[in-house]
């Protein structure tokens, strides 16, 4: 671990997880044995973070939601094992709507990726380049979803 980073002390780190230069982590935040976190990553409060993940530079995991009724509530955004989110991807955490944001084991998340509040990842996924998942979404597993595209929720 660089000692560039800023990774609070009460933050949960498992054994071998590797912390590029430039990174903070928060104090309420899980990251699973194994992870490589690249440079100038921002893990915010309520991450949870699985094993053997690989986050690339510039990527936001667990901030708070772009959503005007959200009201400081404790909520999570969590990422199953082995899956991989790359270049300035935004995970927000969710509302008091459903408490968490989730995606799946063994996803991928390319470049510029967006997934908003509340919505929900299978496993097995993946979602191409500048994809922008809009709160509330549901995607199951084994979804492959093109780049630069709108999912939005009340759809039919």
């Amino acid at each position: 671990m660089s000692t560039m980073n800023q990774v609070h002390p009460d933050a949960r780190i498992g054994q071998n997880v590797e912390i590029g230069p430039f990174t903070t982590i928060a104090a309420d935040v899980e990251i699973g044995e194994g992870t490589w976190i690249g440079p100038n990553v921002t893990i915010m409060d309520g991450a949870r973070i699985g094993k053997h993940c690989r986050i690339f530079p510039g990527a936001v995991i667990s901030a708070i939601p772009q959503d005007l009724k959200f009201d400081g509530e404790n909520t999570t955004a969590e990422i199953g094992d082995d899956t991989t989110i790359r270049e300035c991807v935004t995970i927000n955490r969710g509302t008091k709507d459903k408490f968490k944001t989730s995606v799946g084991s063994n996803c991928l998340l390319m470049a510029y990726v967006h997934i908003a509040h509340d919505a929900t990842v299978g496993n097995n996924c993946i979602i191409a380049n500048s994809a922008n998942i809009a709160g509330h979404v549901d995607i199951e597993d084994w979804v492959i979803i093109e780049g630069v595209v709108a999912i939005q929720q009340f759809v039919g």
